[in-house]
């Protein structure tokens, strides 16, 4: 998917996507050609959690929080546990980068589709902080502030990684 945060229409929906799907894209592409050692590499001393395949993986699993558990009100599947509140961060480390990228893309896809279908209106199934029932649209900007701010994250590691920088 090319990465562009210009949106080819002006409406709320369109410009949302638009930069979640911008914001996604950005984390693949801080990705790309990571040596399997620079994706699992923790050099933060004391952030141990904090690699660029965790934090792909947290993208991934957040959204399927935000997506799965709150909006459509599903159980929750995820990996965290009561004992390993952070499972998602760990698999980072376990699973193959490629793997977990692929993950990442496909599950988008699928959420772009539940977007498109839905009124960004619509209210969540479960609620949240304060018991409010946020609306799709909301999630989607939740989503953009979060990724966003991962790629931050992103990138740092990445440079420390093996020196790339880049947009």
């Amino acid at each position: 998917m090319p990465r562009s945060d210009m949106p080819p229409a002006w409406d709320e929906r369109t410009m949302l996507t638009t930069f979640l799907d911008y914001a996604r894209a950005t984390a693949i592409a801080k990705c790309t050609e990571l040596s399997a050692a620079g994706a699992a590499a923790a050099p933060l001393p004391k952030s141990p959690l904090m690699t660029l395949g965790g934090l792909i993986s947290h993208l991934r699993w957040v959204e399927y929080w935000w997506f799965q558990v709150v909006f459509l009100g599903e159980e929750d599947q995820g990996p965290w546990t009561d004992e390993d509140p952070d499972r998602e961060m760990r698999l980072g480390a376990e699973l193959p980068l490629r793997e977990l990228l692929a993950a990442y893309q496909e599950q988008s896809a699928r959420y772009r589709g539940l977007v498109a279908a839905t009124d960004l209106a619509a209210t969540a199934k479960r609620p949240v902080r304060d018991g409010v029932h946020v609306t799709l649209g909301w999630v989607l900007m939740h989503l953009i502030e979060e990724t966003s701010r991962h790629n931050g994250h992103i990138d740092i590691l990445r440079e420390m990684a093996d020196g790339t920088t880049g947009d």
